[in-house]
């Protein structure tokens, strides 16, 4: 089974093919259903492990964009005693969920 270690939107992930996972919301053109991973950090394939300094040269993770969306609505609420200060705020993360297609050495 291969897999790799890729890094995108700050986060690292681990990935191999046919797995689904959420990133930070990616620049896709309308139409687009596949996006490449060039940050590849760590790989394996047929039991041999390679390592990047910091990256795999030549290395690629291929996945297909399956939906954009925003995340569960996170409240925010600040408050100082004694001084009627009260700040309410609500955020919603802005993702992409791909699916691995596959992983070139």
């Amino acid at each position: 089974m291969a897999f790799a270690v890729i890094k995108t939107g700050g986060k690292q992930y681990v990935v191999e093919p046919g797995k689904k996972l959420k990133v930070e919301k990616l620049e896709v053109k309308e139409g687009q259903k596949e996006v490449v991973f060039d940050n590849v950090l760590l790989a394996e394939k047929q039991n041999k492990l390679e390592i990047g300094t910091p990256k795999v040269g030549g290395a690629k993770v291929t996945a297909k964009v399956l939906r954009e969306g925003k995340g569960d609505k996170v409240i925010i609420f600040k408050y100082k005693a004694k001084k009627r200060s009260r700040v309410k705020k609500g955020h919603r993360q802005s993702f992409t969920e791909v699916e691995v297609t596959k992983i070139d050495l």
